[in-house]
C-alpha cells in the first residue's frame, strides 16, 4: 500500500513526539488549576470573565500545537509525485495495415481514419521527442528511423498499404530494432533514452512470431507497449465478391499489454481512436518525479500560529 505522505527526510518525524508530550502538560494544567479552584475557591480574574478566558485559552494551545505539528511536517521536506514533461524519449508507432483495415464499420474505413489520428498522435508528442513507424501486415518492417521530422514520418503514415494477413509479434520486433537506431543524447551518450510502444491493431496473429514472446522481450528491453484495439465487433471486408466478417478481437492485444507492462486501449470509432492517442500522448510524455511540497505545510504552520496569537492577544486585550 503506498503512503498517503512521504517525506525526504523521514527521521526529523520524531520530533512530533513534542505534541502529544505538550497536551499532556496542558491537560496535567488544566486539572491542577481545576483542582485548586475547588480547594480556593474562584479568583478575582475568573469572576470576571471564566468562561470567554477559558475557550480563548484552548484555541491558542490547540492551534500552537498543531503549528508545531505542520512545523515539524515542513522540516521532514514532504514529497509528493508530480507529472514533469521529458525533455527527451523515443516513441515507435507501430500501424496493423493487414487487409481487415479496410472494413467501413469505421468510417470511411479503419486505415485511413487510423492513419488521420495517427498523424494527430504524433502532433501532441513533445517536440524533443524522436518518434519511428513501423507497418505489419504478414511481415514487418521499419518505414522511418527514429527522428524528430514529424513531416517526414506524417508523409509515411499517409503512404502506408494494405497487405495480407497479421504478424503482430513481427511488429513488435521491428519496433524493438527501431529502438537500436535511436540516435544518441549528445549530453548523456551513454545513457539509454526512455522509450515506448504503440501498437494498433483490430485482429490477432495467425503468422510469424508469438506476440506474447514478444511482449515479454520487450519488457525485459524496457519498454512497455501500450495497444489499441480498433474496430466494432460489425466490420467486414469483401473478398471475391463475399463479404468476410473482421470483428475487432481485443483479447491478444490485451496479452500483449499485460505482459510488457503496458496498458490496454480500445477504440471503436475516429473519436474515440483520438481520445485514446490523447491519453498516450500525455502518459508518454510525462514522467512521475518526486517534488517537495514543504510550503504547503509551512503555510498550514504559519495559519494557526497566527490563531494562536489572535486568541493570546485576545485573553491580553481589556474590554470595556
Amino acid at each position: 500500500m503506498t503512503p498517503l505522505l512521504s517525506f525526504f527526510h523521514p527521521e526529523r518525524l520524531w520530533l512530533l513526539g513534542l505534541v502529544p508530550v505538550l497536551l499532556l502538560l496542558y491537560g496535567a494544567l488544566l486539572a491542577r488549576t481545576a483542582s485548586r479552584s475547588r480547594r480556593s475557591g474562584l479568583d478575582q480574574l475568573a469572576k470576571v470573565m471564566p468562561k470567554q478566558a477559558a475557550w480563548k485559552r484552548h484555541i491558542a494551545v490547540v492551534a500552537a500545537v498543531i503549528s508545531l505539528a505542520a512545523l515539524v511536517l515542513a522540516f521532514a521536506q514532504p514529497k509528493d509525485a508530480v507529472d514533469v514533461p521529458r525533455e527527451r524519449a523515443t516513441v515507435v508507432l507501430a500501424i496493423d495495415v493487414s487487409r481487415s483495415m479496410e472494413a467501413t464499420d469505421v468510417d470511411p474505413n479503419r486505415l485511413v481514419a487510423a492513419k488521420e489520428a495517427a498523424s494527430g498522435f504524433i502532433d501532441m508528442l513533445p517536440r524533443g521527442f524522436n518518434v519511428s513507424l513501423v507497418a505489419f501486415a504478414g511481415s514487418s518492417s521499419i518505414i522511418t528511423p527514429p527522428t524528430q521530422d514529424r513531416g517526414l514520418v506524417k508523409r509515411a503514415i499517409e503512404n502506408l498499404d494494405l497487405a495480407p494477413s497479421t504478424a503482430i509479434g513481427e511488429g513488435i520486433y521491428s519496433a524493438l530494432d527501431a529502438m537500436l537506431l535511436v540516435p544518441p543524447d549528445p549530453d548523456a551518450p551513454d545513457e539509454p533514452t526512455p522509450g515506448a510502444i504503440v501498437l494498433l491493431s483490430d485482429g490477432y496473429t495467425n503468422i510469424g512470431r508469438s506476440s506474447t514472446v514478444a511482449a515479454r522481450d520487450a519488457k525485459e528491453s524496457g519498454y512497455k507497449i501500450s495497444t489499441i484495439a480498433y474496430g466494432t465487433p460489425n466490420g467486414y471486408v469483401i473478398s471475391d465478391g463475399r463479404r468476410e466478417p473482421v470483428p475487432v478481437n481485443p483479447a491478444e492485444l490485451n496479452n500483449v499489454a499485460r505482459e510488457s507492462g503496458g496498458e490496454a486501449f480500445q477504440a471503436g470509432s475516429r473519436d474515440e481512436l483520438e481520445r485514446v492517442y490523447a491519453a498516450i500522448a500525455r502518459s508518454v510524455g510525462y514522467e512521475q518525479v518526486d517534488q517537495e511540497v514543504t510550503e504547503l505545510y509551512a503555510g498550514i504552520a504559519l495559519g494557526f500560529a497566527l490563531l494562536a496569537s489572535l486568541s493570546v492577544l485576545s485573553l491580553a486585550a481589556r474590554w470595556p
